[in-house]
């Protein structure tokens, strides 16, 4: 699952939003697996707060253009 923020401008504003479920489910699990001494990758929660992160900056990108061609 590639998550560049050039790859991501290419999606949809539903896929990126469905993308940001996603994401945020692993987030959740494994924010789970840490608390629970079970993570194997500490460096995969910081991979993925930074994926939500991006996606989330895109969508709002997105958000703000079509307010752009709107007015």
């Amino acid at each position: 699952m590639k998550n560049k923020a050039s790859d991501l401008r290419e999606l949809s504003v539903e896929e990126l939003l469905d993308r940001r479920k996603a994401l945020q489910e692993e987030l959740f699990n494994l924010r789970f697996q840490h608390g629970t001494n079970q993570l194997e990758n500490p460096m995969r929660l910081k991979q993925v707060k930074r994926d939500v992160a991006r996606v989330q900056t895109v969508i709002g990108e997105k958000e703000r253009a079509s307010a752009r061609s709107e007015v």
